[in-house]
């Protein structure tokens, strides 16, 4: 498995595109916005897309989904349908935060926790982790001990839970809890920043980790 990651939008959200080396299929994960930047790697490495997946419905993480599913003509997938509302309102997202552009998203497919999802020969597992959103889900590669964890947690931090349906009880539950028990070895991508190992953030981490 390779990855790139793609930061968009001016909130520099760290879009993913990532792909099986056997046989060169890929998935893109969270794209909130700048369509030519995502397409610009998947020409650089050859790669042949198959799918969008979604980790949550905020604007900086599947505003452009709609637009690229259309452009490419494949799927996009997830997050929960918990998180239906959020991706009903895109365009009133981008209109509040100043985006060019956002477009309301209906999924192919939602996710439910331990579902999986084929990226190539690479097996996805679905997580789902409340709390920045209800609809949260996270995806976690075993074989490469890796996970692509949008807003739920960050090096140093967290997500934000001051939004509508966010429950700070249930982030720390799907860290501590969901996220954590998968691995201290597992690195994980947020959507913002750094990337980081979930041991390093159990030992570290003030807002979720053990000394919390």
């Amino acid at each position: 498995m390779k990855s790139v990651t793609v930061p968009v939008s001016h909130f520099q959200q760290n879009c993913t595109v990532l792909w099986c080396e056997k046989t060169q299929k890929a998935a893109v994960i969270d794209p909130g916005a700048d369509i030519e930047k995502i397409e610009l790697v998947i020409a650089e490495h050859g790669v042949t897309l198959e799918k969008i997946l979604l980790t949550h419905g905020h604007l900086d993480h599947a505003g452009a989904a709609a637009e690229l599913s259309r452009r490419t003509g494949v799927p996009i997938l997830g997050p929960h349908k918990a998180d239906a509302f959020w991706l009903d309102q895109l365009v009133e997202q981008a209109q509040m935060m100043g985006f060019p552009s956002g477009e309301n998203t209906t999924p192919d497919q939602w996710f439910a926790h331990g579902d999986t999802v084929l990226v190539g020969e690479i097996s996805l597992q679905v997580v789902h982790t409340p709390g920045h959103t209800p609809g949260h889900i996270c995806f976690f590669d075993a074989a490469s001990s890796s996970a692509w964890v949008g807003d739920v947690i960050f090096a140093g931090s967290v997500g934000r839970t001051d939004f509508p349906m966010s429950d700070s009880r249930a982030l720390v539950h799907s860290c501590r809890e969901i996220l954590f028990p998968l691995g201290d070895d597992v690195r994980f991508y947020p959507g913002h920043g750094p990337s980081s190992t979930f041991g390093h953030e159990k030992r570290t981490n003030p807002f979720v980790g053990d000394h919390a």
